[in-house]
């Protein structure tokens, strides 16, 4: 059998140069997403920097907004609960079906349960927790 030989011809120094240097006649291109990328690197840093000067005014303010948005989720679930029980005592008043009065009495409880634990979250945060403030308790 014959064998076929291939040729290896060495590399061209030249073509070599021409992938890995920039011709002298084209115009130089910015990068500017690397500048952009920089850019928003410093800023992020800044804040950061800045963040443990105004921590004690941010934390106030969280503390109060997370209040207010409770205040209100507390509001929406009392109507919501009110809404509901109405519904599903009307339903167990005017029932003449066995099923119904129970499926009504269930929905009754879950309605209950469910408020008494959404009020029941306010009293751990606003009587509980100051017990525990700094990790030790406080009583």
């Amino acid at each position: 059998m014959r064998q076929h030989k291939v040729k290896e011809t060495p590399p061209n120094p030249k073509s070599f140069t021409k992938r890995f240097h920039r011709p002298h006649d084209k115009k130089h291109h910015i990068d500017y997403m690397k500048y952009l990328y920089t850019a928003a690197l410093l800023f992020t840093l800044l804040a950061c920097s800045v963040q443990p000067v105004m921590a004690a005014n941010v934390w106030d303010k969280a503390k109060e907004i997370m209040k207010d948005v409770y205040n209100q989720i507390v509001l929406i679930s009392t109507i919501a609960a009110v809404v509901t029980a109405s519904v599903a005592l009307l339903m167990m008043n005017f029932s003449k079906s066995g099923k119904t009065v129970d499926e009504s009495r269930a929905w009754l409880k879950r309605i209950i349960i469910t408020w008494a634990i959404l009020n029941g979250l306010g009293f751990i945060m606003a009587y509980i927790t100051p017990f525990f403030a700094g990790g030790q308790w406080n009583g």
